[in-house]
């Protein structure tokens, strides 16, 4: 009796082990963005060191038709140089130091291009692309994730901008696509379940990425997100106590400044 209980308490730890795993995708924001600068080739290899499932990261089109990974319109605030991406060639942005706002030991990051964060993805993992301009960018964005090699299901598309889900989805509806809301934006009304899902369902969206609002966001509205066949995602969350209300929320993937931290906090 005291060998067979041995031999089930061995065989069900590495169940455990896999039950401390959490139950949720880890989506780094801009790349490991806490701890390197937001949206660099920095940043987004030590998204993969620290384990996280996919990395989110920003797109726009340069003056002479190139994608740029860069938050802003402008270079402003990452660069400290003024500028509009796309008034400014691939070369003219490619001089500018992205890296050394955030620490000395990063001068010299260069804002780059999608083809090389797409170059970093390791198998098996994945990357959100989130598109801040519009629809000029599909065609584009369309050759450069063919000739990355990477798995369509590899490289999802978000945006806030219910066109460019649209547009993408028209060519590429094989990308898996996710609307990204605010669940309170300033000045209005609280969004409703109801009519996110009718929007998402007109555009083609796989799924919503919303803003991580525990007063609005709930397993009622979660449930009803669910229901209607799309996917539940959120953002930016660091903070232990709403990652664990989101994931009761029902939702399947949260983004956060820091992977590998919320990764081993909700492993505890």
């Amino acid at each position: 009796m005291m060998r067979t209980a041995i031999s089930l308490m061995l065989t069900l730890a590495p169940l455990s082990a896999l039950a401390a795993e959490p139950q949720v995708e880890i989506v780094a924001h801009r790349g490991a963005s806490f701890d390197a600068p937001e949206n660099t080739l920095a940043a987004i290899k030590l998204a993969w060191e620290q384990n996280a499932d996919a990395s989110e990261f920003d797109i726009f089109l340069t003056k002479d038709g190139k994608i740029v990974v860069i938050h802003d319109p402008t270079t402003n605030r990452t660069a400290g140089v003024a500028g509009k991406v796309a008034e400014m060639t691939l070369d003219e942005l490619r001089k500018l130091d992205v890296g050394k706002w955030k620490g000395a030991r990063f001068a010299g990051e260069k804002i780059p291009t999608l083809d090389e964060m797409l170059a970093t993805v390791p198998a098996g993992k994945r990357v959100f692309i989130e598109v801040k301009c519009g629809p000029e960018i599909i065609s584009e964005l369309d050759r450069v994730l063919k000739a990355s090699g990477l798995k369509p299901e590899q490289t999802a598309i978000i945006s806030f901008h219910a066109e460019v889900i649209a547009a993408v989805k028209k060519v590429r509806p094989d990308l898996p696509c996710y609307w990204v809301v605010s669940l309170a934006p300033r000045g209005q009304k609280p969004r409703t379940a109801e009519e996110l899902i009718k929007k998402a369902k007109e555009i083609q969206a796989d799924g919503l990425d919303l803003s991580a609002n525990a007063e609005i966001l709930d397993k009622t509205f979660g449930d009803k997100v669910k229901q209607a066949g799309l996917k539940l995602y959120v953002w930016t969350v660091n903070d232990v106590e709403l990652a664990k209300k989101m994931i009761a929320a029902g939702v399947e993937s949260i983004t956060t400044d820091k992977p590998g931290w919320l990764r081993e906090q909700l492993a505890k």
